[in-house]
Parts: C-alpha cells; sequence; structure tokens
C-alpha cells in the first residue's frame, strides 16, 4: 500500500466517521480515539463534533435501561483505501478494549465509517455508505454540527434525513 500526504486534497479521500462509546470514561474515550486518529499515517482529521447523549440501540431496539452512549462525529481525509480504513479503525478501538461478544451490545468504543468519498459498495465486510446512518440521529445531529451542508452519498441531504426522522418520530 502507497501512503501519500492526506493534506493534498488531490490525493485524499474526504471520510465521515462516527465514535460512540457507553462503558468506562466515555468522553476520555473518545477524545484519545480522535487522538489516535491525528495519529494515524494517512488520516488528516479536519473536524470533530461536540459529543451528544443518547439511548443505547440494541438489536431489539432502543434500550433506556442500557448504560447511555456519548456519540460524535469525525469529518477526516484519507489516503487509505475503504478497507485499510477499516482496519486502521478497528486498531483504534481494540486499543482501547473494544469486544465483539454480542452484535449491538455494550462497549468501549465504537468507529463506524460512514461515507468514503461518494463510494457507494455492498460489500459484507463494509457497506458504504453506512446503512443506518440515515436512520441515526446521534450520527446526523453531530455530522450536521460540523458540517451543515453533508450530504449522504445516495440517500440526499443530511439536514432533510435528520427532518423526516424528526418527522417520523413524532
Amino acid at each position: 500500500m502507497i501512503v501519500r500526504d492526506p493534506s493534498s486534497p488531490l490525493r485524499s479521500t474526504p471520510i465521515v466517521l462516527a465514535l460512540g462509546a457507553n462503558l468506562g470514561d466515555r468522553r476520555a474515550t473518545l477524545e484519545a480515539a480522535v487522538d489516535d486518529l491525528r495519529r494515524t499515517t494517512g488520516i488528516l482529521v479536519d473536524a470533530v463534533s461536540t459529543p451528544i447523549e443518547s439511548v443505547a440501540v440494541t438489536l431489539d431496539g432502543a434500550d433506556e435501561t442500557a448504560p447511555g452512549y456519548l456519540n460524535g462525529v469525525v469529518l477526516a481525509r484519507t489516503v487509505l483505501d475503504p478497507k485499510a480504513l477499516l482496519a486502521a479503525t478497528s486498531r483504534i478501538e481494540d486499543a482501547h478494549g473494544r469486544v465483539r461478544a454480542e452484535r449491538w451490545g455494550s462497549r468501549t468504543l465504537d468507529i463506524d465509517i460512514i461515507t468514503f468519498g461518494n463510494v457507494q459498495s455492498d460489500d459484507p465486510q463494509l457497506t458504504l455508505p453506512h446503512p443506518r446512518a440515515a436512520e441515526r440521529a446521534f450520527v446526523l445531529d453531530p455530522w450536521l454540527e460540523v458540517d451543515p451542508d453533508a450530504v449522504l452519498p445516495g440517500r440526499g441531504r443530511v439536514a432533510e434525513l435528520r427532518r423526516a426522522l424528526a418527522s417520523d418520530a413524532g
């Protein structure tokens, strides 16, 4: 793999990452994960949202009894390919004690690749854009904070997706 300088816009791909944690010192973990992303060769962090609280979502839906999440979004650029980026974010999760015992279970750290440029892929290892991003206020709200004009490839403007989500809930 050739790694180029991600600060060159001609050679890098814009990415959106969603971070979440509901175990341990959530804020410290998210801050450390952002620092880890900044130290990762091939990734240049451009913006970090303010963390927001959210209810845990399990396979059965929202679970008010589970520890709540702290979530945020990172806008960055990368010269890594999507699978190398996934490997890098998985290493950061693992370094922060991520255990994959239960699908959608509690975790010390979760890093989801929401978008990778305009790539749309149904690869079972990494579906792009993230298949449930448009359904998650805890992704859309912090994303809008750092990029009010954001677009989710194949789905539309994030602000419109958020409005639709709010009207469906209420």
